[in-house]
């Protein structure tokens, strides 16, 4: 569970929030918080006023993975197989379980073949997939995805959801712009203003967005 109470941090006034789903989608316009809420989740962010709990635990003691917007701002290491396997390195984990551990994160997300590639040579997708693949090697409790698909190529982006689906994080809280990936969540929360406005399963809250100018034209040509 995700219990936030009292939170006043930057732009964020979230008085109170429990979301117990697992998979969480958080949508808004720009600027409304999103990313602010999934730093303070993180432990990336102390929040200034009020607290954050997962699971019962501070996030700075949980194992988060992140994947954001921009790859190249995160991608460490110059080869692949070096970037997945940083987060089991940093544990001291023995060489043979690193080796099991890469292997096995690049197979899921679906690059195995780029293990010895260059992160220089990479194409933009296969960036955000190598990002993945990292976060996913840390063995998360909590994955978190900030406009991780916000660049992708349509069958890129359909890979990452399946991978993201089939994580066994407790929680999954994916910020995202498009409204097909929210679509997939247990649970929706609509921010603005720093503030949530809406909380629900995503029918309840699409259907409360229809009468917004967020909810997308073509969604609106579908029904």
């Amino acid at each position: 569970m995700i219990r936030i109470n009292d939170l006043r941090h930057r732009v964020l006034d979230i008085p109170d929030l429990m979301l117990d789903s697992r998979h969480i989608a958080v949508i808004g316009p720009n600027g409304s918080g999103k990313t602010t809420l999934l730093e303070v989740c993180s432990g990336i962010d102390e929040p200034g006023t009020g607290t954050v709990r997962i699971l019962g635990r501070s996030p700075s003691s949980l194992r988060v993975g992140w994947v954001g917007e921009f790859p190249d701002r995160t991608l460490l290491f110059s080869r692949v197989y070096d970037e997945i396997a940083s987060t089991p390195r940093f544990r001291h984990q023995p060489c043979p379980e690193t080796e099991r551990i890469v292997r096995a994160a690049a197979t899921q997300v679906g690059i195995g073949h780029l293990l010895e590639k260059r992160v220089s040579t990479l194409s933009g997708g296969e960036k955000a997939l190598a990002a993945l693949a990292a976060a996913c090697a840390g063995e998360p409790e909590v994955l978190l995805l900030d406009e991780a698909d916000s660049h992708l190529d349509a069958m890129t982006a359909e890979r990452l959801r399946q991978v993201v689906q089939q994580s066994p994080a407790a929680h999954i809280l994916w910020c995202t712009q498009s409204m097909d990936a929210a679509a997939l969540a247990d649970c929706v929360i609509f921010m603005e203003g720093g503030r949530v406005r809406y909380k629900g399963t995503p029918e309840e809250v699409f259907e409360v967005l229809k009468t917004t100018c967020y909810y997308p034209t073509v969604w609106r040509l579908r029904g």
